[in-house]
């Protein structure tokens, strides 16, 4: 059996954590969908940017765009959707063989509107028309002030992928959202097939308590909060609410499993294709193809493997009785930002690429204010520009 079929018989969609015009051009996607079952990808601003800087291949794109005075931040956008526009074309018979289940592509609106619902709304709008594919979603983040974003977005009709989700609460919270949507859509006679995933971050439970916990407990809590998402998932879908909306032609909000790379080097690649079940969909990253795809035709997930809700209950009371860190200690050992998870012993060029530029500079100092439901964090760097150090202040706005 290849290795197509097997994932498809898992009802698995492995998606492409990154895209630029290299893979494009060398038919490196192609080969990707190809042979190696990709039916999916997604936009990250931090690595398209790099892929810009380091390659020649944008350069003539550029100086035509800065002739048509084109810059900054549209200039940028502007080769985002060349490039993804590209993908969604080729990922475009999947799409259409599936009647939409697969063959995405995924673009963030930018963290600048997620403050302003209406912004964030005829933003998402603005990019999903100036694309003109079908298999496009926007990526909004499922924070408080992004969800009513994706219950307005949904009614417009513009699929939505919800990014920013570490819970089952936090996915609850989406799919709340999502479904508003959806009901608002059949209640003005809209047709409710507007598709939309919820992308829940996992790696980050477990590098987040590393240290913290007994070696038993080790990368253990990445998987059962997804599990217990998994669950909260297959309970709503049995929902009469859900049936409802169903019956009406709505289509199911799916999970994605995100930060699926195994960051301890003394762990097994495939530690997360435990997580591989019917109808989920997981990032992979380029130089680990192979990685997410063992992990799932090796690991697939059952719900009886393991008791997940013993093991958050463990990890839990770890952490309150202060094994290694007290939970009343200031100090943190991470940062969950857009574009990822920032520790202790990250460069501060790293630190840039995924939380952004800092809100205030002091020498060593760099402070985030990442919300105002959120902790502000100061990361310390030593002479080398490494962090040695996060402080997390409760008391931030």
């Amino acid at each position: 059996m290849n290795t197509r079929k097997k994932l498809h018989e898992l009802g698995q969609s492995l998606w492409l954590d990154h895209i630029t015009r290299d893979l494009l051009n060398k038919d490196v996607l192609m080969h990707l969908i190809e042979e190696w079952s990709i039916t999916g990808l997604t936009f990250k601003p931090a690595l398209f940017r790099d892929a810009i800087k380091n390659s020649v291949v944008y350069d003539a794109a550029i100086r035509k765009k800065l002739k048509e005075s084109k810059s900054g931040e549209e200039l940028f956008l502007e080769i985002a959707l060349e490039d993804l526009g590209h993908a969604a074309d080729l990922l475009r018979p999947i799409f259409d063989q599936t009647d939409g289940a697969h063959g995405w592509v995924s673009l963030e609106v930018s963290p600048r509107l997620t403050q302003d619902t209406d912004s964030a709304v005829n933003a998402v709008k603005d990019l999903y028309g100036r694309a003109r594919r079908p298999n496009l979603f926007i990526k909004i983040p499922g924070t408080r002030e992004g969800l009513p974003a994706v219950e307005k977005a949904i009614f417009a009709g513009v699929p939505i992928n919800v990014t920013l989700l570490f819970s089952c609460e936090h996915y609850l919270a989406a799919a709340e959202a999502y479904l508003r949507g959806i009901e608002r859509r059949i209640a003005a006679g809209l047709k409710p097939n507007v598709w939309s995933v919820a992308s829940l971050h996992v790696g980050c439970w477990d590098v987040a308590v590393k240290g913290r916990v007994p070696d038993v407990l080790h990368n253990q809590l990445g998987i059962a909060m997804a599990k217990r998402t998994y669950k909260a998932c297959r309970e709503l879908l049995r929902s009469p609410r859900w049936e409802s909306a169903r019956n009406a032609g709505a289509r199911p909000q799916r999970l994605m499993w995100v930060g699926t790379e195994t960051r301890d080097p003394e762990t097994s690649d495939v530690l997360y294709g435990a997580l591989c079940q019917r109808d989920r969909r997981v990032f992979s990253p380029l130089r680990r193809q192979n990685v997410g795809i063992d992990g799932c035709l090796n690991g697939g997930m059952t719900m009886k493997n393991r008791n997940f809700g013993f093991v958050l209950a463990l990890v839990l009371l770890a952490l309150s009785m202060g094994h290694s860190t007290s939970l009343a200690s200031d100090d943190a050992t991470s940062i969950m930002c857009d574009n990822g998870v920032v520790q202790t012993g990250d460069f501060f060029q790293t630190v840039q690429d995924k939380c952004g530029e800092p809100d205030k500079k002091e020498g060593k100092f760099w402070r985030y204010n990442l919300g105002p439901s959120e902790p502000v964090y100061t990361v310390e760097f030593d002479e080398n520009g490494k962090v040695v150090r996060i402080v997390e202040d409760q008391g931030g706005s």
